[in-house]
């Protein structure tokens, strides 16, 4: 077959533009991959983790904070464990994350172990509630601290003991051995709750003392306020320590305790705040200061703040600024969170004493944060 010469041009030209067409496809797909792979890479580099672990009583709280923190600050992950004060203290020590959190301060002798030295930040208040598995009495048991003292050494074994029975007029209280739950790992809750029996019994000042960790008289381990609730559900005659959310999240039946002041408290966060506000001045020399068995008539006496800890100087400077805006941020606008989850916000006092921590955090010898006071 013979092809005029007009006809092959127009052929081959028609080809040219098949070629060309493909080839400026192929450039233009190229093109929106490289694109969408330079802004994947700018939205990750634009994106910090930080990590935390510790204290279990705050657990609640901290996770609603990270969740509302990040919705105004998408860049932001906070990744956080909640394996008790204990843990959190010691992966702060390692090194292994950006800050610990802890429901028992560090004292002089914990300070000194550390590699450098370390600023604690109270950032709320919590209630640590005595619960209890008695379905014949969902409510309204009363307890002294002297009966409380008594049923952690086991001294008190029955739930119908005379004194509780005294104590429990009409109460429908068997013949039911007590069985005691209580924290298996190193704890704030446990520091908070062993504080409160030395502060009313010499007896267990003496023989058990306080601490985040103590030979218990009596009792099973669980682990986690989690892992006490637990017990506390499935067993029949259980009686042991959980912090107020806790409780309320797993419908335990509480108990009301007879405070210094000699009144009947029930704990929420009113009574919470009562203990917090009547140790500001206290708060002032040192803001460790137990909050437990507090003088005021209004207070419930098993209650202690839980504190954020990270090191005064900071070797990132990215992070280190990133960990003290969230926690400026949560001392000031992540109060309003607290009241719904049953704890108590900071009083004003302890909100100007953490701004002036928190402005004193550095890296490199320079201050990270240095907002003014609100």
């Amino acid at each position: 077959m013979v092809v005029k010469t007009s006809s092959w041009k127009m052929i081959m030209h028609t080809l040219m533009l098949g070629v060309m067409v493909v080839s400026m496809c192929l450039l233009a797909s190229c093109g929106r991959k490289q694109k969408h792979q330079h802004a994947s890479a700018g939205s990750e580099a634009a994106t910090i983790t930080l990590t935390g672990a510790g204290a279990t009583i705050p657990y609640p709280l901290y996770s609603k904070w990270f969740d509302m923190y990040k919705e105004t600050n998408p860049g932001v992950n906070i990744n956080y464990q909640s394996i008790g004060s204990g843990g959190g203290i010691q992966q702060l020590k390692a090194g292994t994350v950006d800050f610990g959190a802890s429901d028992a301060p560090l004292s002089d002798v914990d300070l000194k172990g550390m590699p450098a030295p370390v600023i604690q930040i109270p950032m709320t208040a919590g209630a640590v509630v005595l619960a209890y598995n008695l379905p014949n009495v969902p409510t309204g048991l009363k307890l002294s601290p002297d009966v409380i003292a008594d049923i952690f050494l086991g001294t008190i074994s029955k739930w119908n003991d005379p004194r509780l029975l005294a104590l429990n007029a009409g109460a429908a209280l068997r013949n039911l051995g007590i069985t005691i739950a209580h924290r298996a790992e190193g704890s704030g809750t446990t520091n908070i709750v062993t504080g409160y029996l030395s502060a009313i019994s010499p007896i267990w000042a003496t023989k058990v003392g306080t601490g985040k960790s103590v030979n218990w008289p009596v009792g099973i381990g669980g682990k986690g306020n989690e892992g006490v609730a637990g017990v506390l559900k499935q067993t029949p005659g259980a009686f042991g320590y959980v912090e107020l959310a806790y409780a309320q999240q797993n419908a335990l039946h509480i108990a009301s305790i007879r405070n210094k002041a000699g009144e009947f408290i029930t704990p929420d966060v009113a009574s919470t705040t009562a203990a917090a506000d009547a140790a500001l001045e206290m708060m002032k020399k040192d803001n460790r200061t137990p909050i437990v068995n507090s003088t005021s008539k209004e207070a419930y006496p098993i209650c202690g703040f839980t504190y954020i800890l990270i090191y005064k100087e900071q070797s990132d400077e990215i992070k280190g600024t990133t960990v003290v805006n969230f926690l400026w941020w949560a001392i000031h606008d992540g109060l309003q969170y607290c009241e719904p989850l049953f704890y108590a916000p900071l009083p004003d006092g302890v909100i100007s004493l953490n701004e002036t921590l928190l402005n004193s955090i550095t890296s490199k010898g320079k201050p990270l944060h240095t907002a003014t006071p609100q």
